[in-house]
């Protein structure tokens, strides 16, 4: 049912501390022409994206919209090495097109504010 991933998707985590949290991406997309005409293809081609995140070292969760975009996802992963392999694979398959936010909790911010003399 669902392609696995390429493995050029396969990436393990280097000198991450344990319990130091992944960096948060916010993915706004919508479909292309191609992307809505196979629309009922939808669900098999998240698949597909959650197992490339999952093969990245990551987790990520997927939210439909209405609006100016078609969908949301939140991706936490290893590194932005790892996030731009997920979206260029994503993107050479012709179904969408996105723009990618850098995110930080609240606590990350507030560390980095606290900071600024």
């Amino acid at each position: 049912m669902a392609n696995i991933a390429p493995k050029i998707l396969s990436y393990q985590a280097t000198n991450r501390s344990i319990g130091e949290s992944m960096p948060v991406f916010v993915v706004l997309g919508n479909w292309t022409d191609e992307g809505i005409k196979n629309v009922k293809d939808a669900p098999s081609r998240i698949e597909d994206t959650h197992d490339a995140v999952a093969k990245a070292g990551g987790k990520m969760q997927l939210y439909y919209t209405l609006g100016e975009c078609d969908f949301i996802m939140v991706l936490e992963v290893p590194d932005d090495k790892a996030i731009m392999k997920i979206l260029l694979w994503l993107g050479s398959k012709g179904n969408v097109r996105t723009k990618t936010l850098k995110a930080w909790t609240e606590a990350e911010a507030a560390k980095e504010i606290s900071e600024i003399q």
